[in-house]
């Protein structure tokens, strides 16, 4: 809507949670957080996260959706951007991680905390 992209323009957008999502053969943006405009009136939208439609092809909204069924996949935006006075939103195909990728992750997180910590001791003069 008029309002929410000139908020855009203002930087108020946060993609953070957000995902997209196809319904009866559109696709949707959810959970995208766009501020109401600070210089609005009435017309400025109530809810900053409803779902708002992103325009694609059929073929695209169509490869998409395959791609997401099949191989469980989620919908990612990416960034925000303007074309010719069009916002745009920059999308991927992403697959979340499994549970030991995860685990992994975590543990080698853990593992440099402590070797900085122990670094940082021994800089400080500690042992």
């Amino acid at each position: 809507m008029g309002t929410e992209v000139k908020s855009l323009r203002a930087g108020k957008a946060n993609l953070r949670d957000a995902y997209g999502e196809v319904r009866n053969g559109e696709m949707y943006l959810i959970n995208a957080h766009i501020a109401p405009y600070e210089y609005g009136n009435r017309f400025n939208p109530t809810d900053p996260r409803r779902p708002r439609k992103l325009l694609l092809h059929r073929i695209e909204i169509r490869r998409i959706q395959a791609a997401v069924q099949q191989k469980g996949m989620t919908i990612v935006p990416l960034r925000l951007y303007f074309t010719r006075g069009k916002a745009k939103i920059e999308i991927a195909l992403a697959r979340g991680k499994k549970q030991y990728d995860r685990r992994e992750d975590i543990a080698q997180r853990d593992a440099e905390r402590e070797i900085r910590r122990t670094v940082r001791e021994q800089e400080k003069g500690g042992y």
